[in-house]
């Protein structure tokens, strides 16, 4: 008799609503960059790598996967990796940041423990 075998999904505590903050910079500038890129949204999550250990990626979307979390926003959608998340962003406030010489996201992350010297990666 052949069993129906079904794949084995991580566990994931569910949550209402994740705990990450955009501020008023870093939603214009998503809003801005998913309109330019014609997509309907932003993917965030970790990855492990560099000197530190993880590093944030932040890609363009028109779907969130399957075990992403949706957070909406007028013009996008954040899509949070669930994975990510549980590991390593609980918490997190994503601000965007420009000067004279450069601009980009700066994450400010209550879990940190360390980052490298060039500040790309981090530990949690």
């Amino acid at each position: 008799m052949m069993q129906n075998k079904q794949a084995i999904k991580p566990e994931i505590k569910s949550v209402a609503k994740p705990d990450i903050h955009l501020t008023d910079a870093a939603i214009a500038r998503m809003r801005e960059q998913t309109r330019k890129q014609s997509c309907a949204g932003i993917h965030l999550s970790v990855k492990e790598t560099g000197c530190s250990g993880m590093e944030y990626v932040v890609d363009f979307s028109n779907a969130p996967s399957d075990s992403d979390f949706v957070l909406p926003f007028d013009g996008f959608s954040l899509y949070v990796d669930a994975g990510s998340y549980e590991k390593a962003l609980k918490g997190l406030t994503v601000d965007f940041q420009q000067d004279a010489l450069s601009s980009g996201f700066v994450f400010i992350n209550p879990n940190k423990k360390g980052e490298c010297g060039c500040g790309v990666s981090f530990s949690v």
